[in-house]
């Protein structure tokens, strides 16, 4: 079959690129004098690019491929969605079975009483609904002062304005204002980088983080504040992962004043930490849920809210509209291959095998692969997530300058050398798909060792330039 791809070559494909298509989060200067990679085909873990090389990818696209490339059983479902109905809307009191499917599934499988859901099509979509839900929820409980909405800095929640607004990255702060009002951050939760002192025990530190949240609610004044929202790991955050004694103390404090607690499930949700959502692995129960990327592996766009039964309950009783949605909200196909891929999650007990097995060997084989290396000054991770900081000395935490941009001189030899590994500032991050074998883990660990060597050489060199 002649594809598009087909009929140019790589060079004339990546001149089109450069003509006419602008990347997202990309420095599009400096990508065109390069020419992008051009990906033309995908299987299990593996992708192909148009100069024929296999690379293992150890992001699962972009967080969201967690049943791998290539599942007859999701490209079935899309096939045959579209033959029946490949688009009607859910707005002026219509539906179709497959959204009402697929938003009895997820109450299936979300936590406690998460039983209504909401679609949207992209993580960000799904931050935006969630700020007005809360929003709306209070204003109809009569508290309409109630709409600050406290995030934490580093945070990552989408790139719409309000998206950009909530979260807590500087970088994209500096475009796009003015931001949405009423938005307060606390401090993030990482040990690593952010301990108060070396004598401070990782427990310690977590509750000390958490309590920056009471400090917040004091000062703003607690019958201001809606919610607060925080992603059981960051993860565009460099994959920060909690002290254990951080969620449970964070659902004290806002059970103690009274404020929804919010859980960011757009990357952690559906089998990534080792559970069907990353707030179970911590022990958390939110209110009110987002997700996305997992819920249908990346091979449809869509994202949904979960809400649990107090704010339903408040929704119902007030005889009026929810003067929000998308055109396409609860989209037929994406919802199909949504139900689809769920489903074929339970069928292959793919959480559990996550927890029991995939899981526990990965973080393993990463820290015996990498622990030792020169660059490497902590490895940190849950489930099928791990974040590597990367150091110029060990021994004191100190990083390379900024002009080295370690973190991206890794990305671009993992890439020359058949390995997909993010790069977070400093920091090198994986999110491999869930279904990788112990064998792919083998290979991922080989490759990475391979391109930390590499990158320690180029600093070296840089350094001495």
């Amino acid at each position: 079959m002649t594809t598009v791809a087909s009929l140019h070559t790589d060079d004339s494909l990546k001149a089109i690129d450069a003509s006419h298509h602008l990347h997202p989060f990309t420095n599009t200067h400096a990508l065109n004098a390069k020419g992008a990679r051009v990906i033309t085909r995908a299987q299990g873990v593996y992708l192909w690019d148009s100069e024929g090389h296999k690379i293992l990818d150890g992001m699962a696209g972009l967080w969201c491929v967690n049943m791998g490339y290539g599942r007859k059983e999701l490209i079935n479902a899309a096939h045959q969605q579209l033959e029946v109905l490949p688009f009607y809307n859910t707005f002026f009191q219509t539906s179709h079975e497959p959204v009402i499917k697929l938003a009895q599934a997820i109450a299936e499988i979300t936590p406690a009483d998460l039983n209504h859901v909401f679609f949207a099509n992209s993580g960000s979509e799904a931050v935006d609904t969630l700020i007005r839900l809360v929003r709306h929820y209070w204003s109809l409980e009569g508290k309409p002062s109630k709409n600050i909405i406290i995030a934490r800095e580093n945070a990552y929640h989408g790139s719409t304005i309000a998206g950009s607004s909530l979260g807590g990255m500087s970088g994209m702060h500096k475009q796009g204002g003015p931001w949405v009002p009423n938005i307060e951050r606390i401090r993030q939760p990482y040990y690593y980088g952010e301990a108060d002192n070396q004598e401070q025990s990782p427990e310690a530190f977590g509750l000390a983080c958490a309590r920056a949240l009471e400090d917040k609610i004091l000062e703003v004044g607690a019958e201001n504040v809606a919610a607060f929202i925080g992603e059981p790991v960051q993860g565009a955050g460099g994959v920060i992962v909690p002290p254990n004694t951080y969620w449970p103390e964070i659902q004290r404090i806002c059970k103690k004043y009274d404020i929804l607690l919010a859980s960011d499930e757009v990357i952690c949700g559906f089998g990534r930490t080792g559970y069907w959502f990353g707030c179970e692995n911590f022990g958390f129960t939110p209110d009110i849920m987002t997700m996305a990327k997992g819920l249908s592996s990346g091979y449809m766009p869509i994202s949904a809210v979960a809400i649990n039964d107090r704010i339903t309950s408040t929704l119902l009783a007030h005889d009026d509209d929810f003067n929000h949605g998308f055109t396409y909200s609860g989209h037929p196909v994406a919802a199909a291959v949504a139900l689809a891929n769920i489903r074929l999650m339970q069928q292959e007990n793919i959480v559990n095998h996550v927890h029991s097995d995939t899981a526990p060997y990965f973080q393993q084989r990463i820290r015996e692969a990498l622990k030792d290396h020169p660059l490497v000054g902590h490895i940190e991770g849950v489930g099928l997530l791990a974040g590597i900081a990367l150091v110029q000395d060990k021994s004191t935490r100190t990083l390379y300058p900024d002009n080295i941009d370690i973190g991206l001189v890794c990305r671009d030899h993992c890439f020359e050398n058949g390995l997909i590994m993010r790069a977070v500032g400093s920091r090198m991050v994986l999110s491999p798909p869930l279904v990788i074998t112990h064998d792919q883990i083998d290979e991922l660990c080989e490759k990475a060792r391979l391109c930390f060597d590499l990158t320690l050489a180029s600093a070296q060199q840089r350094c001495l330039a």
